[in-house]
Formats: structure tokens, sequence, C-alpha cells
């Protein structure tokens, strides 16, 4: 197997995001092979449709496209105004903000410990036909950290704002797409990437302390919605 980084980096990566996680949920709270299935075995015939949908999305890829894909990139929470609206800023949604970079670092403590059992490498180190138009990460292939975080960020903001839940999810797998047309990502990562998310999402939804801080969420946010029905 190709390496997915440099020595031990994917260990410290690791390490430093578990560190900031916790808030709601724990990465010792999840049974990691019941949660996200294998990646396919190198070689093996879904191994081969994975690189061939890379390779196919590559040969596709419009300039429209590359200008999504570098967008996607540098993707952040806030980024779904363009779905809530140009109101939804940090700024006007401190409580949001905050909720927001809470799951996020603790998703991301529990996508860190999957991507190290799985160390999967990504596609430009599978096979050199793929170009990607991003900077290549040096962590793991599987699962997609882009994938796990649009989707943990568009179901939670789905609990904030329900009535924008179909446009969410639709956002988040746009999203996760965006990391194959990269080349930065085979098609099952970004699966496996929303696997993680809703898993995480489960046991969020059982925390009442997290239950708190969405309604606190909604009330933040009732103002700019009466504005915007007036």
């Amino acid at each position: 197997m190709v390496a997915s980084g440099a020595p031990g980096q994917d260990t410290m990566m690791s390490a430093a995001a578990v560190a900031k996680g916790g808030h709601f949920v724990k990465p010792g709270m999840f049974d990691i092979a019941k949660v996200l299935p294998e990646p396919p075995a190198p070689g093996s015939l879904a191994a081969q449709a994975d690189l061939e949908a890379v390779l196919q999305a590559q040969v596709g890829r419009t300039p429209e496209q590359v200008a999504w894909v570098k967008l996607i990139d540098k993707d952040n929470a806030f980024s779904h105004a363009s779905v809530i609206g140009p109101w939804c800023t940090k700024e006007n949604l401190p409580a949001t903000a905050a909720l927001l970079k809470d799951v996020t670092e603790d998703v991301n403590a529990v996508g860190a410990l999957t991507k190290k059992l799985h160390a999967r490498p990504r596609p430009p180190l599978v096979d050199p036909r793929v170009q990607p138009c991003v900077p290549l990460p040096t962590t793991a292939s599987y699962p997609s950290g882009h994938s796990t975080r649009t989707f943990i960020w568009a179901l939670v903001l789905a609990e904030i704002f329900p009535e924008q839940r179909d446009a969410l999810l639709a956002r988040a797998h746009r999203v996760a797409w965006s990391r194959v047309l990269a080349g930065v990502h085979f098609p099952s990562d970004t699966v496996g990437g929303r696997l993680l998310a809703e898993a995480v999402v489960a046991e969020l939804n059982k925390s009442a302390a997290f239950r708190a801080e969405v309604e606190k969420c909604r009330a933040e946010a009732q103002p700019f919605r009466l504005k915007k029905a007036a």
C-alpha cells in the first residue's frame, strides 16, 4: 500500500483532532467497525470502479466545475448562507457559530481516528493518471473529511432550520462530489463521510445539552426569519 502522507503525520493530526473533541460526543462512544464499512480492498472490483469514477470525472471537468471545487476546498459552515440566506453569518448568529464549532470538533475527532484505522491512500497516490486541481491533503483518503463535515453541518443546520433540510442536504451531496471532481477522493470516501456524519448526529440527538443548544440557536435565528417573512 502506498503511504498516505509523511511518516507519523496522520498520528499527530489525529491526536490534535481528538484533543479538541468531546463537547457532546466522544470517539469512544462509537464502534467504528459498525458505523463505517471497510473501504474497497486494493485491486478489488469496487476499488477499480472507484478509480474509474475519479478518472472519468477528471475527463469531463469543466472550468466552472474547477472553480466550484476550488471554492469548496476552503468550505466552511457559514457557506450555507447560500441556502439559508445572506443573514446567516457568524456575526448575526454567535450561538449557532459556537454550536457548529463544537460539533465540527467532535466529528473531526471521530473522523481522525477512522482515517488512522483505514490509512487508505488518495487517488493520485494509487494512479498517477489522476491529476488533482486542488492541493493534495496529506491525510488518509477514507473517509472524506470534507464530506463528513459538510454532512454534519447540513444535518445540524437542518435541526435549526428544518424547512431548509432538503436544500441543505442537496448542497452537502454536491460538496461531497466536488472532492471526487477535485481528484483527491474516491466516491466511496465521500459516502463513508456521510455515514460517519449521520452516526455522529444520531448520538448528538441523544444529548440533552446538544438539544438545548439547538433550541437556543432556533431562538437566535427567529428575528431574522420574521424579518425575511415580513
